[in-house]
């Protein structure tokens, strides 16, 4: 099997919210990669969150596990001695370059990469200024210019991370606008399912739809940039995001429109167009997958597991059930949560609202519309969902008799698998990153 150039691209808070996912928004050229290669409907991340889950990408670990619980800047860090993409890759032999956005650590010297194209690499929750220089468009530009000027040395490996679609603070108010974005036409928005039909949510969601056409109009010059430049059919063009979309109920809970995300692959030289494939899929197990394509040996610390025989039409032993997870945001929400096809058994272990929210969903438009109804009661610390009769996580049957077998038998899954990791959560709560820095001092 030929060794391929690998391009990732990745994106904040975008979840599936593309139209090769069903949505009513206008993505051609992401839909495209839909379309030339593979989309994973059943994909999932380990958190509902930017910075645990996209190191969960680039560890193939937990983030209770490789010690990223919370935000990067907050200040959380990787373990030591946790390998990342990068420095797997270089082993492989690969040159290995950073454009735009990362949102998993302070120190870019901690990546591994070998060359970073950019001037500023973290998350705009850091600075606000970081967007203006992050953005799709300058992203695009950028690693155009380089296919444009043959720099790569392949094979190559090049993470491109942009800032969309994330909220943007206007005078206190978390919103998607600007004049370089183009909204939707509010009254001609799809409601989301899983919350009511309220005006603030209505701008927010059309708002968004001009976000995404600048994702998708960026994805369109890098694709376009990759073929002229040749490189098209030796490169696995890999496009995802790291949690879901920026809404109540959905970033920052373990639900399903928190942890979802797209997955799309293609490599013509290997990957045949237009498969759709419905198993169950973590995000950490992307890392994994491409160790086993370069023929290396998945170590034993990676907690994924590779979906190479989904590509490959191979022997594939799938998933029965995924984990995700959250600790700290942008305050304590500890919550674990395991996933099979069929149903969602969720873990509170605190007394918090009925629904967290996010600080940017909060002070969004959409967050007015609901919060006093989301979090006017306590959150129960069990949460079951049937999610072939209840899809959108409506109707809680924990205390149900009918599905007592079924709390019983996830939790059992739920808390081996948090003793097999063990998560720290089992000892009691988890302090915050800087907690030994904000002790008095004669008390540490």
């Amino acid at each position: 099997m030929a060794t391929p150039n690998i391009l990732l691209i990745h994106c904040h808070d975008l979840g599936r919210y593309l139209g090769c996912y069903g949505q009513t928004v206008d993505t051609p050229h992401i839909d495209a990669l839909a379309d030339d290669g593979i989309r994973f409907d059943n994909h999932y991340t380990t958190a509902p969150q930017c910075s645990p889950s996209r190191g969960s990408l680039l560890t193939g670990r937990y983030p209770h596990v490789n010690g990223l619980m919370g935000l990067a800047h907050e200040p959380w860090e990787l373990h030591s001695d946790e390998i990342l993409m990068p420095e797997y890759l270089n082993e492989c032999g690969y040159s290995t370059h950073l454009f735009g956005l990362q949102h998993v650590t302070d120190d870019l010297d901690r990546l591994g990469f070998d060359h970073i194209h950019s001037s500023g690499s973290i998350s705009p929750a850091v600075s606000p200024a970081i967007h203006e220089i992050n953005r799709a468009r300058d992203v695009a530009e950028t690693l155009e210019v380089f296919y444009e000027k043959d720099t790569f040395e392949p094979p190559f490996f090049a993470s491109v991370g942009v800032f969309e679609v994330h909220r943007r603070q206007n005078n206190g108010l978390h919103e998607f606008t600007d004049t370089t974005y183009e909204p939707a036409n509010p009254t001609e928005i799809e409601p989301l399912p899983y919350l009511p039909d309220g005006p603030g949510i209505r701008e927010d969601i059309a708002a968004m739809h001009g976000m995404i056409q600048a994702l998708d109009a960026a994805v369109g010059t890098i694709t376009t940039a990759l073929d002229a430049a040749g490189h098209a059919k030796e490169t696995l063009l890999i496009f995802t995001t790291e949690h879901g979309i920026a809404f109540p109920r959905a970033k920052g809970s373990c639900y399903d429109p928190g942890i979802e995300a797209a997955l799309l692959l293609r490599w013509p030289d290997m990957i045949k167009g237009g498969q759709r494939c419905d198993e169950l899929v973590s995000n950490v197990d992307v890392l994994p997958t491409l160790l086993d394509l370069l023929g290396k040996s998945v170590p034993d610390r990676i907690d994924g597991q590779s979906f190479l025989p989904l590509l490959t039409d191979e022997k594939y032993y799938p998933r029965d059930q995924l984990f995700a997870e959250i600790t700290w945001h942008d305050r304590y929400n500890p919550v674990r949560a395991i996933r099979t096809n069929q149903y969602k058994y969720i873990r509170s272990f605190w007394h918090l609202p009925s629904t967290y929210l996010t600080g940017d969903v909060f002070a969004s438009k959409a967050g007015r519309d609901v919060r006093e109804q989301l979090q006017a009661e306590r959150r129960p610390y069990e949460e079951l969902y049937d999610l072939t009769a209840d899809p959108y996580e409506q109707i809680n049957v924990a205390a149900d008799p009918e599905f007592e077998h079924i709390r019983k038998q996830l939790r059992g899954r739920l808390v081996r698998w948090m003793e097999r990791t063990d998560d720290p959560l089992l000892n009691g709560p988890v302090p915050p990153a800087d907690y030994e820095e904000l002790l008095p001092s004669q008390t540490r």
